[in-house]
């Protein structure tokens, strides 16, 4: 029997990061760890499937504090229900671990630090959370600025750090000047591609008409810093380039990440819907919330590529499982897409404007055999670049110097 591993997250939903934090603990299990994971929050119907039929224990504590009052103070709420969660596991679960696995949120490492039987602690960044914010007003300066001091002391405070690419790599260096005697490991997400696995696919009929032959995707969280307004700019500027013949075959599938709690989310919905219909190209648009796995997988086989908007995005995943399904990705030349994609052989890079997208897109118009070639390349990247196996390895080898107390 390996190492037991004790996951902490603050919401197990589906994202990015609860994407990581699954397959990680599906790595360190494949490698006989004992597994478990406790978050604040958790809904069965509203996680990725591997959580439900995998045989990893997943305990919900905390999930009565606040998450925010008003739309405000949504990160002090997250720190509050994370430091009350390791205080939980500490001196009232009983429960029995060698290392804990925590992401996100710091602040609750000095809890499993400071007790008697001291814990050793890895701490996965996918990006500094304080940048994860805009500081608009003196309020929030002064609102933010103990927050940001605790993010910084209590990350240092970790026995192994992980990042997610180089990219975070140089944001930590600079975010965290205290830390500068710390490197960073990086250790890229991986697909666990057995979930991949479906053979059998339902095409796009019920989503999009016949007669719509160049398919574009668009797969994010309903959240305005992905900058899901550039995919239907897109679509704008794209009508703009091609005939009235083609322009009759392209469609866009906005398909995004939504929880009805989250009030962005729900107005950021509103607000894309709207200027579809303002643009006039509603009927050339289907939005699409929460999707499941194997829908996802099915618009992954079945679209023409994927517009991944967000720009100097911490790693996207969202790129590697396109690419891992032979769909071509069109994304912004910055951030943690210049280290998964091959810019003109696996998708194109570029700036983020709608000009630069919509020239990206008319190249599979106007050559039909690109979809091909560039879908067959992104998938051999995958395989060599990002495979399940390398990651498991890497990350089980982290937990054993871990517990050897190198």
């Amino acid at each position: 029997m390996g190492p037991s591993v004790l996951f902490i997250h603050p919401d197990l939903g589906i994202g990015g990061a609860e994407r990581l934090v699954v397959d990680a603990a599906l790595a360190l299990k494949s490698h006989g760890c004992r597994v478990q994971v406790w978050t604040a929050h958790y809904d069965v119907h509203h996680c990725f499937s591997e959580t439900i039929d995998s045989g990893i224990p997943i305990t919900c504590c905390g999930d009565w504090l606040p998450r925010g009052f008003c739309g405000r103070l949504l990160a002090l709420c997250a720190y509050i229900r994370m430091i009350f969660l390791a205080f939980y596991i500490v001196f009232l679960s009983g429960e029995q671990f060698d290392v804990v696995f925590c992401d996100q949120i710091s602040a609750c490492i000095p809890i499993f630090k400071l007790t008697r039987n001291r814990k050793r602690l890895l701490f996965y960044c996918h990006f500094p959370d304080q940048l994860l914010t805009d500081r608009i007003s003196l309020a929030k300066k002064i609102y933010r600025a103990p927050i940001d001091w605790l993010e910084e002391k209590t990350t240092g405070m970790a026995d192994c750090i992980l990042v997610n690419s180089r990219f975070t790599a140089e944001i930590f260096e600079k975010t965290f000047p205290s830390l500068s005697h710390i490197k960073p490991d990086i250790l890229y997400p991986s697909l666990n591609v057995s979930s991949f696995q479906l053979c059998d696919f339902d095409g796009l009929a019920q989503l999009v008409p016949t007669e719509r032959e160049f398919v574009f995707l668009s797969i994010n969280r309903y959240e305005r810093k992905k900058n899901l307004k550039l995919a239907l700019e897109s679509l704008c500027a794209l009508r703009d380039k091609v005939g009235l013949e083609d322009w009759e075959k392209v469609h866009l599938i906005m398909a995004g990440g939504y929880d009805e709690r989250v009030r962005e989310n729900v107005e950021y919905y509103q607000e894309l819907k709207q200027l579809a219909v303002k643009s006039d190209i509603d009927n050339h648009v289907t939005f699409l919330r929460s999707f499941s796995d194997k829908q996802k997988l099915n618009l992954l086989h079945n679209c023409t590529c994927i517009l991944y908007t967000p720009s100097n995005e911490h790693f996207g995943i969202v790129p590697v499982e396109a690419m891992y399904m032979c769909c071509p990705v069109i994304a912004v030349n910055s951030g943690g897409p210049l280290e998964s994609i091959a810019d003109q052989v696996t998708g194109f890079l570029c700036p983020p404007t709608c000009e630069a997208f919509a020239e990206a897109m008319q190249e599979f118009i106007t050559n039909s055999t690109l979809r091909t070639t560039m879908g067959k390349s992104g998938h051999e990247r995958v395989r060599e670049k990002f495979s399940s196996k390398a990651f498991s390895h890497q990350l089980y080898h982290y937990i054993c110097k871990l517990v050897d107390g190198e």
